[in-house]
């Protein structure tokens, strides 16, 4: 092998991918984890036999560490839902996956023509102060304004969201599932600059969450997508601030969700039974809580109510699981409709012809990794050659 051709950050890349300290792979290699820092600040290239190791424990086609990165996607910052407990591993973990996801998309705009993004535009201006309720009610009537010009945008009504995951895929949003060994981790959203344009990427955790949760993580997400800078680290931030846009994004999934007028006008028939509340999930689909916390923030429960219903959650273990939560998956995604079209129905390519293509942009991947990433179905990608015939039909 050249060992000019081994490429010491697609090595990073991959470790980090994976969820795994220079250490752990050490151990899992028997490769010094000093040889590993060298291999992966390409100080030092590593022996034939030493990357076919790597490839097995990081579970990478070897081909992987030997390409060049030709993809143009330039990814800034990953928002976290639980920037404050998850470990920083797991975070870039997830953040370079999502990165693979976004080089993906570019390979497949070579061929396919996806919804150009469609938000509205937005100038909001942070106006927090908990110790003010003019403030805090300024910034509440903001992002409400943000929150219809949204629906307003995409031609919504004011009811509740069907399918918010459609909404936001036909609006220029990808939205994509996969796991997470992370259980503190239930939703993030990526920023990448593509030919000097935006595109957004937003991931759920899947299995684990009931539908109410995702609808609303992701209406979260789109928060975040609209109100907050992403020409930033987020690990520069202070907690404070971080905890500011949480409440901010929070704010906004609320609203969008629960829109103002028309989910007043059905809690104001009994804004404190709790049986009612089992009754709007079904309509609304968000979870109890989530209906409790808006009706308090529109002033339909005083704060004593507020507080009395939701001592009244705990009690019957409803923050843990509400009536008719099950887990949930999201459903089939715009990349799964995008490979059946190339693939099924216009037969561009077969599965064989997409991998080779996603190869050429140095995304070598095997395919059921890239069907977790692209929240695909299982065996989607699934190469079958052809095997020579050695016997043929009788001549009549």
């Amino acid at each position: 092998m050249d060992n000019k051709q081994f490429r010491g950050e697609r090595l990073k890349s991959a470790r980090l991918f994976r969820g795994m300290t220079l250490t752990e792979l050490a151990d899992a290699t028997g490769i010094s984890k000093q040889s590993l820092s060298l291999y992966e600040n390409n100080g030092n290239k590593p022996e034939y036999d030493r990357v076919f190791i790597l490839s097995r424990a990081l579970d990478f086609p070897r081909e992987y560490f030997l390409q060049e990165d030709k993809c143009k996607t330039e990814t800034e910052v990953t928002y976290f839902r639980s920037l404050t407990s998850a470990t920083k591993m797991s975070r870039t973990s997830q953040s370079i996956k999502l990165e693979y996801v976004a080089k993906m998309y570019e390979v497949l705009e070579k061929y396919l023509d996806f919804p150009l993004l469609n938000l509205p535009s937005v100038d909001f201006v942070e106006n927090d102060d908990e110790f003010n309720d003019d403030a805090e009610d300024k910034m509440l009537d903001a992002i409400e304004t943000i929150a219809l010009s949204v629906r307003d945008k995409w031609g919504l009504v004011e009811g509740p969201l069907k399918n918010l995951q459609f909404v936001l895929e036909k609006n220029g949003i990808i939205v994509t599932g996969f796991d997470t060994s992370d259980v503190k981790i239930d939703a993030f959203s990526q920023r990448t600059i593509l030919d000097n344009r935006e595109v957004y990427f937003i991931a759920v955790s899947q299995g684990t969450a009931p539908e109410c949760r995702i609808r609303f993580d992701m209406a979260h997400e789109l928060g975040h997508i609209l109100l907050h800078p992403w020409s930033e680290s987020l690990d520069l931030i202070e907690k404070d601030e971080f905890k500011r846009r949480e409440k901010q994004a929070n704010m906004f999934a609320s609203a969008l969700l629960l829109p103002k007028k028309t989910f007043l006008q059905d809690v104001s028939a009994y804004p404190t039974d709790l049986q009612y509340y089992q009754f709007l999930k079904k309509k609304w689909n968000c979870s109890i809580q989530s209906m409790i916390y808006r009706s308090h923030q529109l002033k339909a429960i005083t704060d004593n109510q507020y507080q009395y219903m939701m001592r009244q959650v705990s009690k019957n273990g409803w923050r843990q699981k509400e009536p008719g939560d099950v887990p949930y998956f999201i459903n089939e995604n715009i990349f799964q409709g995008a490979i059946d079209l190339l693939i099924n129905e216009a037969k561009v390519l077969t599965a064989a012809s997409l991998l080779r293509s996603f190869e050429q942009y140095g995304v070598t991947l095997y395919p059921g990794d890239i069907e977790e990433l692209l929240h695909l179905r299982e065996g989607t990608l699934t190469v079958e050659g052809e095997k020579p015939k050695i016997v043929a039909l009788k001549r009549t």
